[in-house]
């Protein structure tokens, strides 16, 4: 991995406190006799996306990794399709949130601008307010090149992911997305309270180091719904892992993108729904 792409997967940008610690009063069942306490809360903010001084969408986060966010909400959201249509991001406050500034490449800005956007938060939020049928995102599809992944580097990811997530340690009250080399080794882990922001999050870090989307396999501690799935499939990444299980549509997504679908991952056992053929039981098997 070169330097300047470990730099930009290991960064944190975080514009506000990501958990705050609150009084609780605490009772047990067994002894009513309630005993004072406190704990660490993870913050949900407002965060308000705006390219070319338009308001596009306003996302429940964790204001942390937000320029990532940024880059991965743009590329799943269809407003780019690469990392060089951002010229830059600019994180400032707002009224009672922040905003993610996007300046766009002037001829991408205008083909945004030119286009009637389906629904506010589009795979952000599910499929809540479209039109029809025929306005269920999907990303294109694509060959997927490179070789299979061994099952014991996915059981090494697993087992990794647990003590990578900092802020879930604290808070217990976030997903994590993270993104494992071929040999399970987590190169990246991005949190937030929403599981598609920690997936865009993961996918504009990886955007913005130009990691190539064949290197390894993404790694997701939340359920699995289509979206999760059309959001890998847009990166481009052939194999998602997913702690917990699948929705039916995710499955029919993965089947449709030629991807490979484990879910109900633990560290002793996985599912495997979708692209089996890519799975190595062993070293060159």
């Amino acid at each position: 991995m070169l330097p300047s792409e470990r730099d930009v997967l290991n960064e944190t940008d975080a514009s506000a406190p990501t958990s705050r610690r609150v009084p609780t009063l605490v009772v047990a069942y067994e002894d009513p006799t309630p005993r004072d306490g406190d704990r660490d809360l993870a913050v949900e903010m407002p965060v308000n996306l705006v390219y070319g001084s338009v308001p596009y969408a306003v996302m429940m986060t964790t204001p942390s990794d937000l320029v990532d966010f940024a880059y991965g909400f743009s590329l799943t959201e269809g407003i780019v399709e690469s990392a060089d249509e951002i010229r830059s991001v600019r994180v400032e406050d707002g009224d009672g949130g922040l905003r993610l500034v996007v300046d766009l490449a002037p001829g991408r800005l205008r083909e945004h601008l030119a286009r009637k956007r389906a629904i506010s938060g589009r795979t952000g939020c599910g499929v809540c307010g479209i039109d029809d049928l025929a306005s269920l995102p999907t990303a294109d599809p694509r060959r997927h090149t490179g070789g299979g992944v061994e099952i014991a580097s996915i059981q090494r990811a697993l087992l990794a992911l647990g003590e990578a997530q900092v802020l879930n340690h604290a808070t217990r009250a976030v997903h994590a997305a993270a993104w494992a080399d071929r040999d399970g080794t987590l190169l990246a882990v991005r949190e937030d309270v929403g599981r598609h922001n920690g997936l865009d999050k993961l996918i504009g870090a990886l955007m913005r180091a130009g990691t190539d989307s064949s290197d390894g396999f993404v790694v997701i501690t939340s359920r699995c719904s289509f979206e999760m799935v059309e959001k890998t499939a847009t990166f481009g990444a052939a194999v998602l892992v997913a702690i917990s299980a699948p929705t039916s549509l995710a499955i029919d997504r993965a089947r449709l993108h030629d991807m490979t679908l484990c879910a109900i991952a633990r560290s002793d056992t996985l599912t495997v729904f979708s692209g089996r053929q890519r799975l190595l039981l062993a070293a060159g098997r």
